[in-house]
């Protein structure tokens, strides 16, 4: 008899959803920002989370398994990562990613199969024209919104910070800007550059005090419009952090027009992405965040390195790269 393949996987992609909730959980909890000064043993961190007894310690002791907290004997620690990433209230803080797949993501995954009969969104999107209107219509969906936006934003800014010729360049809008978590590090680390943020109007003062956080106010400017109906502000480099995916291919390719006329000859065009690799087998990342498109979009879905580059090219850039930033996510540079 030929050996059996082992179950094993098939076995564990069955729970992955269960190791992700507990993650989630934890963020939600608050367990990392409880440990934010020190290690807790368990009767300590139960009773400051207030949990029950009953499944506290397995609680915290998956979340050990999880890799994303120590114990030694009864106490329990932070990971360096989790220490610098997941304190509420630190200026690194990327748990707002998290808060919102918890708080809304997690939920409407559970209707993928009829997003795939369908091809409709399963979200908030109802009664609305599109996800935007139906975020940004409730002050609390939108806080939350903008602050995953950072949480998704902050590895890519610091990556891209370092491997763009910034030197060469004046100035930089980033385009659907969110709190402005991109401009912000851009601007700390390259102090001749002055920088801005373009967005609904709405988004104005959940911008500006997240930028003054950081005593950048003077350097770094919102601007507001909807790219959807009007032109976009002019700058040297204009990047789009997660907003091609969330359009259909006619919408995608409008986008690139619009960027196209606002820059000038040997400005850039900076569009970063769960890119999806070329030949569609290896970055889950990518796949997933497609699939995530479909359950939120009308139209979203993400797409290669290589069809980023085809758009481009049409649109009338000439110059165009592909380069890893951070993680599952790289950017598409083109020069005019």
């Amino acid at each position: 008899m030929s050996k059996q393949p082992s179950l094993d996987r098939i076995v564990e992609l069955q729970f992955q959803f269960a190791a992700s909730k507990a993650f989630l959980s934890a963020v939600e909890l608050g367990v990392f920002t409880a440990l934010s000064e020190g290690p807790l043993d368990y009767e300590t961190l139960r009773g400051r989370l207030g949990l029950h007894p009953r499944a506290a310690r397995d609680f915290f002791d998956t979340l050990v398994a999880l890799g994303v907290l120590e114990r030694d004997g009864e106490r329990y620690a932070n990971t360096e990562e989790t220490g610098f990433y997941l304190v509420r209230g630190k200026p690194d803080y990327a748990g707002g990613l998290a808060e919102m797949v918890n708080a809304r993501l997690y939920g409407h995954w559970g209707a993928l199969t009829e997003a795939l009969r369908t091809g409709t969104p399963q979200n908030e999107i109802a009664g609305a024209k599109n996800t935007f209107d139906a975020l940004y219509s409730d002050p609390r969906r939108l806080k939350l919104f903008l602050s995953a936006m950072t949480g998704g934003s902050l590895p890519v800014a610091k990556a891209m910070a370092s491997k763009f010729p910034w030197r060469d360049y004046r100035t930089l809008i980033d385009v659907g800007t969110a709190q402005g978590a991109l401009p912000v590090q851009i601007a700390l680390a390259h102090p001749h550059l002055a920088c801005g943020g373009f967005d609904l109007p709405p988004v104005g003062p959940i911008f500006e005090q997240y930028v003054a956080s950081f005593g950048l106010e003077q350097r770094v400017r919102f601007y507001p419009g909807d790219f959807m109906k009007g032109s976009l502000p002019n700058a040297d480099v204009l990047v789009m952090g997660h907003i091609l995916h969330d359009w259909n291919l006619e919408e995608k390719k409008m986008l690139l027009r619009k960027a196209y006329e606002a820059l000038p000859g040997g400005g850039a065009l900076i569009v970063y992405e769960h890119l999806i690799d070329d030949e569609r087998r290896r970055n889950l990342g990518g796949l997933l965040m497609s699939l995530n498109m479909l359950i939120e979009t009308p139209g979203g879905f993400d797409f290669t390195g290589a069809d980023c580059i085809r758009w481009m090219r049409e649109a009338g850039f000439s110059q165009t790269r592909v380069e890893h930033l951070s993680g599952p996510q790289s950017m598409v540079v083109a020069i005019k």
